[in-house]
């Protein structure tokens, strides 16, 4: 009788992984992170069904003379939105795209807190007279200096301004006295003081105010909430601080110590403030109906990612946060000495990401577009793929996954399926069981000098061969691109390592293929 042959060869395996749409996770452990969350995530913003490239930027004004931008001014009105550049001690109108216009000069400060009230836009830093944005008596839009008075304080030291209940409100710099317009509906004239000492426990000094709604809008259920250096935030109700009928306290909350006077952002009726802990929406930390509620910053998966930044840099100027709706995210800027960051979160999500390489300021917006100031003037971000002609670095570490199976495993190849505008170089490899290998960039690829894939590195990129080549990985315009590609990893747990050092590329990550064999036996 013929011996029978037995087939002993392992079985391939295919495994789906979803990019990682769940965004940046600092706070969970890599064993029990979702496979769709990552570990690093730097200049790829998680959207719904797929993660994508950030933008890039170029530059708008101001940059050949090399004008350091501390502070970018919104304003808006039906006869056209305004940006304006504070630094160098001067102001600039920058909303034309042919020139920019000089409109103030000789200010001891460049860190302007602003808010817009009845068709005026206010503006104060702490060290000169508050100024207004105004039209003259010949009907031209011009700085000038706004026609407060008050008794007890010279209004220079006004360094933080909002506005509640048809009224303005203003900070005295290191005191926990606030000012508030005599009349409601005044954009001049007396300023009145109230003095909060004997309201706080935890002494500082108020660094920010804000109108915060319980029902959305606007209207009698808002209330004005005062936020001390320390963390302290007394919430009022009614509209009028000299009357006693019509002026309550109706709360005291702690919450972490706020970071900078452009601490709160505020968003759908919310205020989220920017603090040592984290990106925290007060709505969730002072619920009147139901006090003692836990609290959740609205930035909890990367708190450990903030603070750590707030620990080393909460004293540095920069830090601020921007809704930008064209791109569906809000952005926090976050300074690290020479260097900044931005935290972006995805607002129909939640998921994070993080943007490097941007020496950002401020942020601002002018028609619908980003902009921000830096050491060489004001740039328009989300422009194009390139930083002002430099390439954007585009790093993901995505979770370990375990592809559908528990056991030991030889992952053979992979394949990302992406869609990009032009032709680029992708370096992916799998990092096994938690190692967190980090190497290097490849850059685009042209028709000439093909790049080498590191022949010989345990993490094969594109090919086992022993003398692999780039190989360009282009796709036509809409079209998600398939090629199975060669792996060496065996492990039980995988984590996807997807970078590019793009220039001019427009690049859309789907998911990834696996395919691999599993160990059998002990092994």
């Amino acid at each position: 009788m013929a011996n029978q042959t037995i087939n002993r060869k392992g079985r391939s395996y295919n495994y789906t992984l979803s990019a990682p749409t769940g965004g940046l996770n600092v706070r969970d452990s890599l064993d029990t992170m979702q496979e769709t969350d990552a570990i690093v995530m730097d200049n790829y913003y998680p959207a719904e069904t797929k993660v994508c490239l950030r933008g890039g930027y170029r530059a708008y004004k101001l940059n050949e003379g090399d004008v350091k931008i501390e502070t970018l001014i919104e304003f808006h009105h039906a006869e056209g939105d305004r940006l304006f550049a504070c630094g160098n001690g001067k102001m600039w109108d920058i909303s034309s795209t042919a020139e920019e216009k000089e409109v103030g000069s000789g200010y001891a400060s460049n860190a302007w807190q602003y808010a817009q009230f009845k068709e005026r836009l206010i503006a104060c830093n702490g060290y000169d007279a508050p100024v207004s944005w105004q039209k003259n008596d010949d009907g031209e839009w011009e700085w000038v200096e706004a026609a407060f008075t008050a008794d007890g304080v010279n209004v220079e030291k006004l360094i933080n301004v909002a506005v509640s209940k048809q009224r303005l409100f203003f900070v005295e710099h290191n005191s926990l006295k606030f000012w508030y317009s005599e009349e409601a509906g005044e954009v001049q004239g007396k300023l009145l003081e109230f003095d909060l000492s004997t309201q706080v426990s935890r002494g500082g000094h108020l660094q920010a105010i804000a109108c915060w709604t319980q029902d959305g809008g606007q209207g009698i259920d808002d209330l004005t909430l005062f936020i001390t250096s320390e963390g302290e935030v007394l919430v009022y109700a009614g509209s009028d601080p000299s009357s006693a009928d019509d002026w309550s306290l109706k709360g005291k909350y702690y919450v972490s110590r706020p970071i900078g006077y452009r601490c709160v952002l505020q968003y759908q009726g919310d205020v989220v403030m920017i603090s040592e802990e984290g990106y925290i929406p007060l709505s969730r930390v002072m619920p009147l109906a139901q006090a003692g509620a836990s609290c959740q910053a609205y930035s909890d998966k990367i708190r450990g990612l903030v603070l750590e930044r707030a620990k080393d840099n909460k004293n540095l100027a920069g830090w601020q946060g921007i809704i930008y709706p064209r791109g569906g995210y809000a952005l926090f800027n976050v300074p690290v000495r020479e260097q900044f960051e931005q935290h972006v979160v995805n607002l129909g999500s939640g998921a994070w990401c993080r943007f490097t390489n941007i020496r950002s300021l401020c942020w601002g917006m002018l028609n619908g577009r980003l902009y921000f100031g830096s050491n060489s003037g004001v740039y328009l971000f989300d422009e194009g793929y390139s930083d002002n002609g430099l390439h954007i670095m585009g790093n993901i570490h995505q979770a370990f996954s375990g592809f559908g199976s528990g056991n030991l495993k030889k992952i053979q190849m992979i394949n990302p399926r992406t869609v990009s505008s032009t032709k680029f170089a992708l370096n992916i490899y799998i990092n096994a069981d938690f190692d967190d290998s980090e190497l290097s960039y490849l850059e685009n690829v042209g028709n000439t000098g093909l790049t080498k894939w590191a022949a010989g590195d345990v993490h094969t990129k594109w090919s086992c061969l022993r003398s692999p080549k780039g190989t360009k990985w282009s796709t036509l315009k809409g079209a998600v691109y398939n090629r199975w590609i060669c792996s060496s990893a065996t492990a039980f747990k995988g984590s996807v390592v997807f970078k590019t050092k793009t220039r001019g590329n427009l690049i859309e990550w789907y998911n990834t293929g696996i395919r691999y064999e599993q160990g059998g036996g002990i092994l």
